[in-house]
């Protein structure tokens, strides 16, 4: 694959830049699963501003690539990345998990007024690679050119359905879907090597029937190059190991256990992340 260039990196990383502000202020303005949108911020800005074929004038373009938000609770990066793309206002962040709001805690597909660029409803934790493989047989079947896009949480895929949904896409020769795991190495309830180790977590896939690739889901110039290899014309699905940092970009939120969800950001916290991030308020 060819190597971006030094023009398309930096553009990425200035989108990226947006969009983790937005996250910060989104969440600082009300609550949220901080880390794991944080750690998700330049895998969701590569798909969104790179890789992927869709229109915002058209949300429903039947050859649009479909992306499905599996960690539903990290949906602050991608009403982020919606409204950076032109989806809608980006005014409208600040409702996150407002009363009557449309911007939930979890994306909603079917929310009032819709969200354009919801393809799926998601939050129930190791349902939506089974969505995914849903969407990418359908192209199949309906001859319809489109590829997949998954992003999964590493403690997600200690769930028995996602491995059920790995066989399928290995057995089915999904090749047009890609998952990716954001493995920052926390959970809930603490490092996910404790709860439930997942390693050798690349083997696992390649056990399963599944091309993988591993990067630095923080380097642009690592990860560009999994997707596009990932695009190739293939028989077999995709699985993308980004190695995170949970809570990436604030110094308080990253590595810590506790910043997977915050329930309230005292207003100097979110000045300080602000800050650390090089904004000032």
């Amino acid at each position: 694959m060819a190597t971006p260039s030094a023009e398309v990196l930096e553009q990425l990383r200035e989108r990226a830049h947006h969009v983790r502000v937005d996250v910060v202020r989104m969440i600082g303005h009300c609550s949220g699963h901080a880390g794991g949108a944080l750690s998700a911020v330049e895998t969701v800005t590569a798909l969104y501003f790179h890789q992927m074929n869709y229109d915002p004038a058209d949300p429903s373009w039947p050859e649009r690539d479909r992306f499905v938000l599996s960690k539903g609770h990290a949906a602050p990066v991608l009403y982020a990345a919606l409204a950076e793309a032109g989806y809608f206002d980006r005014e409208r962040l600040l409702s996150l998990r407002r009363f009557r709001s449309c911007l939930q805690g979890h994306p909603d597909m079917r929310s009032d007024p819709t969200i354009p660029g919801i393809e799926i409803s998601t939050g129930e934790l190791g349902q939506g690679l089974s969505a995914g493989c849903g969407m990418a047989l359908a192209s199949r079947m309906t001859e319809t050119p489109y590829r997949v896009y998954v992003l999964l949480g590493d403690g997600e895929i200690q769930e028995g359905q996602i491995w059920e949904a790995a066989m399928f896409a290995a057995h089915y020769r999904l090749g047009n879907l890609t998952a990716i795991v954001d493995y920052n190495g926390l959970q809930i309830d603490g490092p996910v090597r404790d709860i439930m180790n997942l390693e050798p977590v690349a083997d696992k896939w390649r056990a399963f029937g599944w091309q993988v690739e591993e990067v630095d889901g923080h380097d642009f110039a690592e990860l560009l190059p999994a997707l596009e290899t990932a695009a190739q014309p293939s028989d077999q699905p995709t699985m993308i190991v980004a190695h995170t940092v949970k809570g990436k970009g604030v110094a308080m939120w990253e590595n810590e256990v506790a910043s997977h969800h915050i329930h309230e950001v005292e207003p100097e916290d979110l000045s300080q992340a602000l800050h650390d991030l090089g904004v000032n308020q």
